[in-house]
């Protein structure tokens, strides 16, 4: 009767313990709260973007557009790739400033006048993303980027957002091997 008594006991005793299997699991602390960077701003980033893209939409142009408005006085074609794919093959008389060297005094130095017109084409206006680019120089200079990280883009949004409201960019996608915008190769470059 003693060792039934003792094992009553014992498990009256488990019964009423919180074995560690039934433990609640300790609750987890929410990370720390980065830094603030007062030098990026994605709020502002994104409300200039939506801005941009109301404004590029009537700022697109056809080629024979794109060809005309480059012959005028005053007028800018800017090209945002690398410099190693600038040399490669460009829009001829277009003008190299790479995207991510795209800033406040670059552009002072390389665009003044806030006013000029200035026009924009990128990779994906000469090579289709969705297809093999192929061989040859301009499957090397023109190499497809996603749709929606389109060089195109970026570039419209920076300059819109540094001031500059006078940019056109060339809308199709045209075949650099047809195409009548005069393209060349920085001398030197192989």
């Amino acid at each position: 009767m003693k060792y039934v008594a003792l094992a009553l006991l014992l498990s009256v005793g488990y019964l009423y313990a919180d074995p560690p299997a039934r433990q609640a699991p300790p609750v987890p602390q929410p990370p720390a709260a980065p830094p603030a960077n007062p030098a990026i701003d994605m709020d502002g980033y994104l409300k200039v973007a939506r801005e941009a893209a109301g404004h590029r939409a009537t700022h697109r142009v056809t080629e024979d557009d794109f060809i005309k408005m480059s012959k005028e006085k005053g007028t800018i074609v800017l090209d945002a790739r690398s410099r190693e794919m600038y040399d490669l093959l460009h829009v001829e008389g277009a003008i190299n400033l790479s995207f991510p060297n795209i800033d406040i005094e670059s552009l002072k130095k390389t665009l003044p006048d806030k006013e000029a017109r200035i026009l924009i084409y990128c990779n994906n206006n000469f090579t289709d993303p969705s297809k093999p680019a192929g061989t040859g120089i301009a499957a090397q200079a023109f190499g497809g980027k996603a749709p929606r990280a389109s060089l195109n883009i970026s570039t419209y949004i920076s300059l819109y957002s540094y001031g500059y409201k006078n940019v056109y960019e060339l809308a199709p996608l045209v075949d650099p091997g047809k195409t009548k915008l005069s393209l060349v190769s920085t001398p030197g470059t192989k």
